[in-house]
């Protein structure tokens, strides 16, 4: 084991350098500007899904295709889901802005060239190029906000989201059915500006974003899995063509057939190709041995498959057996997307105040069956309110699942990993909800024929065939239909949709089942890494005054940043690790070398007395440590609003410091001191002495690699952790594949580090930690053994409570134990070696034994069997 002591490095301006994995701590004005970058490609995103799917009956029976209407869908489906990974990579990689940029350019695009569309095939091509875009839109916002904003906060800024959600939803039906009701608009055909529309919205998009999206990224230099790209496609496409074509080709046609051989090499061969990418993998396997990022997934999966196989048949009801215009539809999914809206909301602030959030998935997909069941009950000439009423129940169940299950695949994964994570939920998710688009609409056209011949009481009338092979195309001849024919054509489309809902409804009580396995990991709430939220915006804004406060004004504390420009987060100790015990994110905030002065969260309290000091009304307080000792002769700098020199005082022996003002107003108190990170906190002064203590944190560091004794292999998955004097935990740390760790801001003193991990034996240390710099201290594990085995006689039978000794090499006593009522003993954690296990309670018996790693099984047997029936006879 050895030790080093470095020197930090410093930036040109004496503060500390920026790391390159912390996060970013903004104040609430800068995520808002964020967001509104955000909400512009959200828009487009939200409103193309809404637009397209109240229109969709129009354009196919223009481009006479409605049997081919599922193409349209499922290509945007493919290339979005395709998509949403490999834009979550790059993200981690080369950073969010450039590729949320892309996104909006390749969605503009294609929806441009969809816009001149002349049959269904091509409609369905540029739709996939749409696809590509919009794979970054929804995906890389929810990643942004992911980066900005602490998890429970996450909850908070959601209304932000819901409210252009809401808006793009509820508009984009009614434009939908607007524009597919012209017959002709602006010399082309109505259906036409469904896509045509997202051209200047999204040249507008793209000049907001290039100009407000400004988050700051560290590169993170990693391959680039292309053959994971390509093996996924490999995956995922012949599935999709399959569940769509099933009903044409026939599941068990030889094509069908290929597709599933394709499809299963294409699983086999990307999970091959990303085992062998490690971390560098599109989709990490790494991340699904956490059992919350793997439920939550399997779980978005499943209620995917639900979600959009439902929303896209109420449309499909509404105008094709109610009648409704395609603007009349839009209208009708007004109670969908209340539902959604509402429960977003509600669920979103439970969340914000409570940090949890497993109940919500459980109950979401609860209501989500309760809806479908309740729409499977309807008929033909079912009054309206029963669908809407059921619409209502799904959205309340939706909007309680959507943003839920991301924030908890968010919370399980590495900071890092943030875009991977977030991409990976998204893209389980339009997995199911592209299988479910696909697998519900091949239902309904697979029962139509029979449930319409049904309907005529088993025997179609003259010429009802090529009707029926009409009805595939076009559904606007059945309105056309005399009634004695329309009214079965309608039954039997009614019970075709009922079965549909009738099994979207059972995949949502699996989705069900399967979250209620799924562990919660409660959400950070405000810390000082995240803390600079509330009024942390007027911290230094020079275009404003400072106002000056009524002279009863009390004293009180702001949190932001003193450098609006995104510095990186502070640490805590323990901080750095894949899964340090004081982050939020499942994994620690990665370690600074150094970093600009956090500001505090701390609250100034009122006091009242004389003001002191030449320069007015005073500031008052003590200076501490973490552990709450006093800090002695720190430095105390007070500054305006406009950056200006106010006062300089030095702290007392006690910690206590007095510092005078200018008089009320708004202050940026600095406070340093020997081996402390410097503390910068806003204080408003009103006309009475205010009180502001201050606390601050150690700039050591502490760092390693734990390797493997002998080998001096670095060990992964091993437990580090680092205790004070006193025995208090400072913090804790898993290492990852280099064997790393890493403690910051940790303060001058005695510690103890202790590292342990699977199949090595513990090691404890003690370390003195310098006041500033950089102590490494690399740690060797040695191997450890379980033994474990049955004593038996020579005649078989079993022997308990016999009395195990392990000797080592040097005949020294390495364990003892007893063995149980059946037999068995079991010695954990012995080193490496050659032992003797003697068995003894009976004559002795002696045997040789060589542990390597892992555990070893080893069986002994006591010489006669006639003590053993002694012992028996006696009882």
């Amino acid at each position: 084991m050895t030790s080093t002591v470095e020197k930090q490095p410093q930036s040109r301006g004496g503060a500390p350098a920026e790391d390159s994995e912390g996060g970013p701590r903004l104040t609430h004005r800068q995520i808002v500007t964020i967001i509104s970058g955000l909400m512009c490609g959200m828009f487009l995103a939200a409103l193309d899904q809404t637009i397209v799917g109240t229109s969709i009956v129009r354009i196919a029976n223009d481009l006479h295709g409605f049997d081919l209407q599922a193409w349209a869908t499922t290509a945007y489906l493919i290339t979005s889901t395709i998509a949403t990974p490999i834009y979550g990579k790059l993200s981690d990689i080369y950073g969010r802005k450039p590729f949320y940029l892309a996104a909006i350019a390749i969605f503009v695009a294609g929806s441009a060239a969809a816009s001149f569309s002349t049959s269904m095939y091509e409609l369905a091509a540029f739709r996939a190029v749409q696809g590509l875009g919009a794979g970054g839109l929804m995906s890389l916002a929810m990643t942004i906000i992911g980066d900005v904003v602490p998890p429970r906060e996450r909850a908070r800024y959601q209304g932000y989201f819901l409210a252009v959600f809401g808006t793009s939803t509820v508009l984009g039906p009614v434009l939908g059915g607007f524009f597919a009701g012209f017959d002709s608009l602006g010399g082309l055909h109505g259906w036409r500006w469904v896509f045509l529309i997202n051209v200047p919205i999204g040249i507008i998009a793209l000049f907001v974003v290039a100009k407000v999206l400004n988050v700051p990224h560290n590169r993170h230099d990693h391959k680039i899995d292309w053959w994971g790209a390509l093996t996924m496609v490999i995956a995922v496409v012949p599935f999709l063509i399959v569940a769509e074509q099933g009903q044409k080709w026939g599941w068990g046609d030889q094509k069908s057939i290929w597709m599933y051989i394709i499809g299963g090499v294409g699983i086999v061969l990307f999970i091959v190709v990303e085992k062998l990418m490690k971390d560098a993998a599109l989709i990490p396997l790494r991340l699904f041995k956490n059992s919350t990022f793997t439920v939550a997934i399997i779980g978005g999966v499943i209620v995917g498959v639900a979600m959009f196989g439902a929303i896209t048949m109420i449309p499909q009801y509404l105008q094709v057996v109610q009648g409704y215009t395609p603007t009349e539809s839009g209208l009708l999914m007004l109670p969908l997307m209340v539902g959604i809206m509402s429960s977003s909301i509600i669920s979103g602030r439970i969340t914000s105040k409570t940090g949890r959030y497993k109940i919500f998935p459980v109950v979401g997909t609860i209501l989500i069956a309760a809806g479908a069941f309740f729409f499977a009950l309807v008929k033909y000439d079912t009054p309206i309110w029963h669908p809407l009423v059921a619409a209502l129940i799904i959205g309340l169940g939706l909007g309680q699942c959507m943003q839920t299950l991301i924030i908890a695949v968010q919370n399980a994964g590495p900071r890092k990993d943030m875009g991977v994570s977030t991409a990976s939920a998204t893209f389980f998710r339009q997995i199911g909800g592209t299988a479910g688009v696909a697998v519900f609409l091949t239902i309904l056209f697979n029962v139509l024929p029979g449930n319409i011949t049904k309907a005529f009481g088993g025997h179609l009338p003259p010429g009802g065939g090529a009707n029926l092979g009409d009805l595939s195309s076009n559904t606007s001849v059945i309105q056309t239909l005399p009634e004695a024919v329309r009214t079965p054509i309608l039954i039997g489309f009614t019970e075709s949709i009922t079965t549909v809902f009738w099994v979207a409804g059972g995949v949502a009580l699996l989705a069900t089942l399967v979250l209620l396995f799924m562990k919660e990991i409660p959400l950070a709430g405000m810390n000082p890494a995240a803390a600079a939220v509330e009024g942390g915006e007027a911290l230094l804004d020079l275009d404003e005054p400072t106002p000056a406060p009524a002279a009863d004004d009390t004293a009180e504390i702001k949190t932001g940043s003193l450098f609006e420009e995104a510095p990186k987060e502070p640490v805590l100790v323990g901080a750095g690790g894949r899964h340090a015990l004081t982050n939020g994110h499942g994994d620690p905030q990665a370690v600074t070398d150094a970093r600009p002065m956090p500001i505090t969260n701390s609250v100034a309290d009122a006091e009242f007395g004389t003001a002191t000091g030449s320069g007015g009304v005073p500031v008052t307080g003590h200076v501490r440590r973490q552990d709450g000792s006093h800090v002695s002769a720190a430095a105390l700098t007070l500054i305006d609003q406009q950056g200006r020199q106010v006062a300089r005082a030095t702290g007392n022996g006690d910690g206590s410091y007095s510092i005078p003002t200018q008089g009320p107003g708004t202050y940026v108190l600095i406070v340093s001191a020997p081996g402390h990170q410097p503390q910068a906190s806003s204080v408003v002064v009103g006309g009475h002495p205010a009180n502001l203590d201050v606390t601050l944190t150690g700039s050591g560091e502490l760092t390693g690699v734990v390797r493997s004794i002998g080998t001096a292999t670095p060990l992964a998955n091993a437990t580090v952790t680092l205790t004070d004097s006193r025995g208090e935990v400072n913090g804790a740390f898993i290492t990852a594949e280099d064997g790393v760790y890493t403690f910051s801001g940790v303060g001058a003193g005695q510690y103890t580090l202790v590292a342990s991990g699977p199949h090595y034996r513990p090691v404890a240390v003690t370390l003195t930690v310098p006041d500033s710099g950089v102590l490494r201290h690399d740690v060797e594990l040695a191997g450890a053994v379980l033994l474990q085995g049955v004593a038996r006689t020579e005649g078989d039978r079993i022997v308990p409570d016999a009395r195990i000794t392990v000797l080592d090499a040097n005949g020294n006593v390495a364990a003892v134990a007893r063995t149980d009522s059946e037999g068995r003993y079991v010695v954990s954690d012995l080193p490496i070696g050659s032992y003797t296990v003697v068995a003894s309670g009976y004559p002795p018996a002696t045997s040789q034994v060589t542990l390597n790693d892992g555990e070893a099984q080893h069986d002994v047997r006591l010489s006669y069997d006639q003590a053993l029936d002694e012992l028996v006879d006696r009882s």
